[in-house]
């Protein structure tokens, strides 16, 4: 019996042309340093559930400005969030069809002191804060970091009901050399 290596060899050839297609090498993470340590662990959000947690987002808005390097947001895993011991009473986190969640933050109800949270660039999860606890969150905030400004912001009213209904919403991340990009998706707070 004699084997034909030359069809095999074409179709490898064609399958790895056909997957370097699909990469886009302007995708660099953008490295972020934390701005503080809470001490407590909180319950982590549930992610959406067509929604693998290791989705990177690469369907939404295009990079605008800065250096010519792209913004990639991934989704946060549960444990991500645990390792991270957000302290507060309850959350809100973004979502997006893509990735779920891309931000998860933790505050205090009727508290001055601020939100913290997550968000996870590329491959590096990040710490994000914003002031006003969990009541200033409900009707989006502006979280920052070292080098970077994400904003929230509500675009429709709530798609269901219940005791904690996401809201259409974008996020809108910014980095300090000039760069932005927005998400459009959803936001939803509570326990």
């Amino acid at each position: 019996m004699t084997f034909h290596r030359y069809p095999l060899r074409t179709s490898l050839i064609g399958l790895a042309v056909a997957l370097a297609a699909c990469s886009d090498p302007a995708d660099q993470p953008v490295a972020v340093d934390p701005t503080e340590t809470p001490a407590s662990v909180p319950p982590s959000p549930a992610p959406a559930p067509s929604v693998p947690e290791s989705s990177a987002v690469e369907a939404a808005g295009a990079t605008i400005g800065g250096d010519g390097s792209a913004i990639r947001l991934s989704a946060l895993s549960s444990a991500e969030v645990a390792d991270a011991s957000l302290s507060g009473e309850l959350g809100c986190s973004f979502s997006t069809r893509e990735a779920s969640p891309l931000l998860v933050a933790m505050g205090n109800v009727a508290s001055p002191d601020p939100a913290f949270g997550l968000v996870k660039i590329g491959d590096s999860v990040e710490r994000v804060a914003a002031p006003g606890g969990f009541d200033a969150m409900l009707d989006g905030a502006t979280f920052s970091g070292r080098g970077t400004s994400i904003s929230i912001a509500l675009t429709g009213p709530a798609t269901a009901g219940g005791e904690s209904p996401a809201r259409p919403a974008t996020l809108t991340f910014d980095r300090a050399d000039g760069a932005q990009r927005v998400f459009a998706g959803r936001w939803e707070c509570g326990p």
